[in-house]
C-alpha cells in the first residue's frame, strides 16, 4: 500500500483516534494521514508510543523507503531512507548521519482506553 492509498482519517483534534495500541507491533511503526495535517507516523516501543512528522530534518524528504517502514532492521532506531540517518525512537534526535544533533518534529499523542489519539 502506498501513501496515497492510506485512508485519510477525519481530523477531530484531540479526539482523533489513529489506531488501537494493539494494531502496532512492539517495536513497530505506522504512517497516518489525518485531514490536511502533515504526514505523520507513530512508533511503538516497549508499550510506549512516540509520534513524529514524516520529514527528515536534513532535506525534508520522507523517512520511509516503503509504506510503514520507519525502523532499522534491528528495530532499534528510526532511519531515513534517503541518506541513512538514524534517530532515537524516544526523542527523535539524530544520532548518526547528515543531520547529526538535529531532531524529528514531534507530534503529541496519548494512549486512552487502548487507543492512540492525537493530543494537539
Amino acid at each position: 500500500m502506498s501513501y496515497e492509498d492510506t485512508p485519510i482519517t477525519e481530523d477531530k483534534g484531540t479526539d482523533t483516534v489513529l489506531c488501537t495500541l494493539d494494531e502496532l507491533e512492539d517495536p513497530g511503526s505506522r504512517e497516518f494521514r489525518v485531514g490536511r495535517r502533515e504526514r505523520m507516523f507513530v512508533v511503538k516501543k516497549e508499550g510506549e508510543v512516540f509520534a513524529y512528522m514524516n520529514l527528515c530534518p536534513h532535506q525534508g524528504t520522507v523517512l520511509d523507503w516503503k509504506p510503514n517502514t520507519f525502523l532499522t532492521t534491528e528495530l532499534d532506531y528510526i532511519m531515513c531512507a534517503t541518506h541513512g540517518a538514524l534517530f532515537e525512537i524516544e526523542d527523535g534526535k539524530c544520532v548518526w548521519g547528515p543531520c547529526l544533533g538535529r531532531a524529528l518534529a514531534p507530534i503529541k499523542v496519548r494512549v486512552e482506553d487502548g487507543n492512540i489519539l492525537l493530543d494537539e
